[in-house]
């Protein structure tokens, strides 16, 4: 069953797709179906940059321990990147 569950997010970094780098400008995470991974249900992750077209898109499916492990692993490097003074 699909869950619909889907948010969008505006980003600002950049992205690796198959023709190369582009900005990405926005993030559309989704727990739903996968189009890959061999799992029921993934925290999918497109990051995008609309203004480029569908070409412009780097995407990720992942568990949901693989999610929350990422998640983790993510506010602990922001959080030593912070306190050693390299956040902007």
């Amino acid at each position: 069953m699909c869950t619909m569950i889907a948010q969008k997010v505006a980003v600002d970094g950049c992205g690796k797709g198959a023709a190369g780098w582009f900005e990405v400008r926005q993030a559309n995470v989704s727990y739903d179906h996968p189009f890959h991974a061999p799992l029921e249900h993934a925290l999918n992750i497109d990051f995008v940059d609309p203004a480029q077209g569908p070409g412009a898109r780097v995407a990720v499916e992942l568990s949901a321990d693989a999610a929350r492990a990422l998640v983790a692993t993510i506010l602990e490097v922001l959080d030593r990147a912070e306190v050693g003074g390299f956040v902007e």
